[in-house]
């Protein structure tokens, strides 16, 4: 069923076809929310009032752009204000910028990433440190294949914002991976001289 017959069906109100459209976007919305609120519980409740917000302006809807363009809006606006209130009662600044000091725990996991799987793990919770708006627009265009003009959209940030957090967020994950891996070789060169 394509996105246009789908919004007809769950604005004729049939209930199996909302819950299709929950089931076909969860993982972008988890995707986006997950990206601005890193508390487990508060994602939880964010993705359900995003899909509350989707079924009660679902009517408005008039297919300017994607459906998942549209949904991808409001799960950022939302993690957004959720995100703002969470700041001020935390006293945290919206582009505090987490450290990037290797600690011990992530030296011991570089010699451990073999798999793919593993390596890809790692590199969200590398990303998981970058400030709010960098991990966003990563996951909206690396992980959500979202174009420029969409991300544009869905943030309402001009595209030379877009492609220079893009910029920064790629040097500041590659300046990381690099701390860690000198890091290693580092305590390689140790191991070795003391052995």
């Amino acid at each position: 069923m394509d996105d246009a017959a789908l919004v007809q069906q769950i604005n004729g109100g049939n209930a199996n076809a909302f819950r299709y459209l929950v089931s076909k976007y969860q993982r972008l919305v988890l995707h986006i929310v997950g990206r601005v609120s890193q508390q487990q519980e508060d994602v939880e409740d964010i993705c359900q009032e995003v899909f509350v917000k989707v079924f009660q302006k679902l009517g408005k809807f008039r297919g300017d752009s994607k459906l998942s363009t549209w949904i991808a809006t409001i799960a950022y606006n939302t993690s957004i204000t959720h995100f703002r209130k969470k700041s001020r009662h935390n006293e945290s600044s919206y582009d505090e910028m987490p450290g990037l000091i290797v600690g011990k725990r992530e030296k011991k996991l570089l010699p451990d990433i073999v798999e793919e799987k593993e390596v890809k793990q790692y590199l969200l919770r590398l990303i998981e440190e970058l400030p709010v708006h960098y991990r966003t627009v990563l996951t909206l265009f690396h992980l959500e294949e979202f174009s420029y003009k969409e991300i544009e959209e869905i943030t309402k940030m001009p595209e030379g914002t877009i492609k220079s957090y893009l910029s920064r967020a790629r040097k500041l994950l590659k300046k990381k991976i690099d701390q860690l891996a000198e890091s290693e070789k580092t305590d390689i060169f140790v191991d070795y001289v003391k052995g």
